[in-house]
Parts: structure tokens; C-alpha cells; sequence
């Protein structure tokens, strides 16, 4: 450890606690070479601090709540519980934080959320699409759609993961 005093790099230890329930460890030290004191903290650097490269290249940190804003945008006024929206969120940052583990392009995270909307709605995944996939032309629409109508129903809508409540 470098000394805030005189930036030598030879120190002792003179005493180690815990603080804030252990999550801390305070470590009183004393520099060889100017006899001063000082001290210094270590914290565990949070494992999983899943970054999105964008677009553009910038990078962001991973917010589970950009997923849940575009999902609540495709879905508009659908008729989709915030139970649902909610564990569509979920999935997603599970299967990402499992597959990557410091930067996954913000394409595959579109594509993740992509594929779970179409077997909660198909009109919010075409909503969701639309802004996703950047379809400007009817056109491009009208293809998506055809794709979407030939595309047979996954396992997970099969298994009601994503079920509608009764009456709606």
C-alpha cells in the first residue's frame, strides 16, 4: 500500500477489523519510512457488474429497469399483468448475467427481450420490434409479421410461463 504521507510502498499491518457486518475489512497500517499512520479499506468489488455496449460503442451498466420500461412501452395497454412484465425482466437479466460475464451487446439483450414478449404478446413484440429491429417501411413491418405468423409457439408459452390471468 502506497503512504498518503510520503508515497513510499512499504507498510505493516498494526491491526484488521471487519466493518459494516463484514462486509469491510479496516486495516490500520504504519509506513517503514515516515512512521506515520494510516488507514485504508477493503471492500469486495461486486462480482456480475454486467456492462451493455451499445450502438454506438458507448457502454452502459446493465439496468434491469430499461428492460422493464421497454417492455412496459411495447405493452402499452395490453391487457398484461406487472407480474408477468416483471418476471419477463427477470429471465432476461438471468439468462444474460449467465451467458456473459462483463459485456453483452445491447443487440442480443433486444433480441432476449424480443423473444420472450412473443410468448407473452404478439402485438407488444411487434410494438417491441418496431423500435428494436428499427423498421421504418410498412414494408419491413409487413415481414416481421409473416415471420411472426409462421413461427410456431415456443416451449415456454406452451408451459403458461407466461399466463394470462383467467378473464382477460
Amino acid at each position: 500500500m502506497i503512504c498518503p504521507f510520503c508515497s513510499h510502498n512499504q507498510d505493516k499491518v498494526i491491526d484488521s477489523r471487519s466493518t459494516e457486518g463484514g462486509a469491510v475489512i479496516r486495516r490500520r497500517r504504519h509506513c517503514l519510512k515516515c512512521e506515520r499512520r494510516f488507514t485504508t479499506y477493503e471492500r469486495v468489488e461486486p462480482a456480475g457488474r454486467l456492462m451493455v455496449v451499445k450502438r454506438d460503442g458507448s457502454r452502459v451498466p446493465f439496468s434491469p429497469e430499461n428492460i422493464m420500461k421497454g417492455v412496459s412501452n411495447a405493452c402499452g395497454k395490453r391487457p398484461i399483468s406487472e407480474d408477468v412484465k416483471l418476471k419477463l425482466a427477470e429471465l432476461v437479466e438471468e439468462e444474460l448475467h449467465s451467458e456473459f460475464e462483463r459485456e453483452v451487446p445491447s443487440q442480443f439483450v433486444g433480441e432476449r427481450v424480443m423473444t420472450k414478449l412473443r410468448d407473452v404478446d404478439k402485438i407488444a413484440y411487434i410494438r417491441f420490434a418496431t423500435e428494436h429491429l428499427q423498421l421504418s417501411t410498412l414494408e419491413d413491418i409487413q415481414r416481421e409479421l409473416d415471420d411472426l405468423s409462421a413461427r410456431p409457439t415456443t416451449s415456454a408459452d406452451q408451459q403458461g410461463l407466461f399466463a394470462k390471468p383467467a378473464g382477460k
